[in-house]
């Protein structure tokens, strides 16, 4: 009997970031990443996004692992929302596996769990209905693996990030011969990244980047600044050995930098070239600007958040001066494009300079069309998933597919939800699984909206216009006058005929429920807020938050009298 074979989509297509998917073989799935997206700017307050975790809850006692193919938040950052509850195990490199558990343990809620499993490309893990195994490729982060899940009717083949680079060093390194052994087993499906689908040649190497990161530090006299991602390990090592060749100290800051360089070091995965390469941060003014270099890190945004604070002499640690050469090497998203010219314009007002590495070289992680359509013929697929891009990357990928041969209607473009099932020969859409984005704002986690992000994009817009009134229920009457308060809409004092209206209007509405309806708090709220948006409207043509604020004198009074005992009143003695 043939096996049940289903694609099923988490997370991860027309979007950027937020990697997901499982394969189902008969009564066993296998997770493939659990990754999170940094939210663009309409998601107003929201830190993170996940993939929707319905489908984990509903299939728990059926998922055989989270395989994971490396240790960057796009590929692990679901990780704490999820696993603990359900206790499920966690596979994946050795720098992944130690990645992914500082991940876990900064929640406190997962800091117990320990399910976690070291794989490498010499694995092969034999479950009931399927037998997974991995193969090296190559990223900007060590021990970086592909997934393969080889079923009866063939196998199912998840890249993960990659890209081809014939100088990458030992960690990074892509194995052919093992991709080329996949392929000649048969692959029916392959899942592959589409981030760099529009670039149609190779970007620049390894070691071409890091020698201009050299150039660049040697060129510049005075202090240097460098901003990347944390997670970025062979950008770090390259900004360390530049910073070495160019005789300066490097000063450490932002988040998650010191807990990631300690870890990629413990596992000789990172080498710092002099012992007394990095100082603390307390002595940087023990040296000459010229023989510094900063590098502050974090995730994805924090960086230039950092960045913006000392160009506004704001930084606890360093500011931005006269001279000194802000280095950006990390690629932005176009999601970040804005908040790195932002961060420019801030810099060269306090004196900075400005290198984006993304201007002068093409560095990135991810495959080019090229690599792209070179990976399509070691694996030979039957069918193509493109994953990981928005839309038209998606739309490039399939597009580079068919040059290569392979068929329209075998390559997929899949939406978020999708569930292909493979059945008589092909996959089939079937019924799809929920896959609404679940917001993460603080502590709480999908408890943030629609209704509520329309709300924060109006007060980010509009702001709020609050009424605040005081009425006797029982005698029908407003007892003290209305008053009326606004954050972002308007300055009350240079708007006194807009105030005085809506005092009025709050007025004529609220006397018009008490004197000829039947009482209804719901009502009488409504009423006001109508009144005072259809008349804002008209004199601004904005629509604030009209938030109407009642409140009621005696009815406690009314309460206490209500309940005292009746008799006769007490009779005055005459003297």
């Amino acid at each position: 009997m043939a096996q049940d074979i289903k694609v099923m989509i988490l997370g991860g297509v027309r979007e950027n970031g937020k990697n997901m998917y499982a394969v189902q073989v008969d009564d066993e799935i296998f997770i493939l990443d659990a990754g999170l997206k940094y939210p663009d700017t309409q998601l107003l307050g929201i830190d993170y996004v996940i993939p929707d975790l319905s489908f984990i809850e509903d299939n728990a006692d059926k998922i055989m692992g989270v395989f994971l193919t490396h240790g960057h938040a796009d590929a692990i950052g679901a990780l704490p929302y999820f696993i603990t509850k359900y206790d499920i195990p966690v596979f994946g490199s050795k720098l992944t596996i130690e990645l992914a558990k500082i991940a876990v343990r900064n929640s406190q809620k997962n800091a117990n769990f320990s399910d976690f499993h070291e794989i490498d490309q010499d694995t092969a893990i034999d479950f009931k209905n399927a037998t997974v195994s991995f193969f090296d490729t190559t990223h900007n982060i060590p021990q970086t693996l592909g997934v393969a899940i080889k079923t009866d009717a063939g196998q199912i083949v998840y890249t993960g990030d990659f890209k081809f680079d014939q100088s990458a060093n030992k960690g990074y390194k892509t194995n052919y011969s093992r991709i080329m052994e996949i392929g000649k087993e048969g692959v029916l499906a392959l899942l592959s990244d589409s981030s760099n689908a529009e670039m149609p040649h190779e970007g620049a190497n390894e070691k071409e980047i890091g020698d201009y990161i050299i150039e660049t530090l040697k060129d510049h006299p005075g202090r240097v600044i460098v901003s990347a991602v944390a997670s970025n390990i062979a950008r770090i090592q390259q900004v360390l050995n530049a910073a070495y060749l160019s005789n300066r100290k490097v000063i450490l800051t932002g988040q998650d930098v010191a807990k990631i360089v300690k870890t990629a070091m413990n596992l000789d995965l990172l080498h710092i070239p002099d012992e007394e390469l990095i100082i603390p941060a307390t002595k940087i003014n023990e040296y000459d600007k010229e023989d510094i270099l900063v590098l502050e890190t974090g995730r994805m945004g924090e960086p230039l958040k950092s960045l913006q604070r000392m160009a506004m002499q704001q930084h606890k640690l360093v500011n931005i001066t006269d001279g000194d050469l802000i280095f950006i090497t990390t690629t932005p998203s176009h999601a970040m494009e804005t908040t790195v010219a932002k961060t420019s314009d801030l810099i060269y007002r306090a004196g900075g300079v400005v290198k984006e590495i993304s201007r002068e070289i093409h560095a990135s992680g991810h495959a080019s069309r090229y690599e792209l359509q070179m990976m399509i013929n070691l694996l030979n697929p039957q069918y193509l998933f493109p994953i990981q891009g928005e839309y038209r990357l998606l739309a490039a990928h399939k597009e580079a597919a068919e040059e290569t041969g392979m068929a329209a209607s075998n390559i997929i473009i899949a939406k978020k939800g999708d569930v292909y099932q493979y059945e008589k020969g092909e996959f089939q859409l079937t019924e799809g699984i929920a896959s609404e984005d679940t917001m993460i704002d603080g502590a709480g986690i999908g408890d943030i909206g629609n209704i509520v992000l329309r709300d924060r994009k109006i007060l980010a817009d509009d702001g709020m216009f609050i009424a605040v009134v005081t009425i006797d229920r029982k005698k029908k009457k407003i007892v003290a006058q209305p008053k009326v308060m606004t954050r972002g809409f308007v300055y009350i004092k240079e708007n006194k005929e807009l105030i005085y209206e809506s005092i009025e209007l709050t007025k004529e509405a609220i006397d018009t429920n008490l004197q000829t309806k039947k009482f209804d708090w719901s009502e009488l709220k409504q009423d006001v807020r109508h009144s005072l948006e259809k008349y804002l409207f008209q004199k601004t043509k904005r629509r604030p938050v009209v938030l109407p604020v009642i409140m009621e004198v005696n009815q406690n009074r009314h309460r206490r009298n209500a309940n005292k005992p009746q008799g006769n009143k007490p009779q005055q003695k005459k003297k």
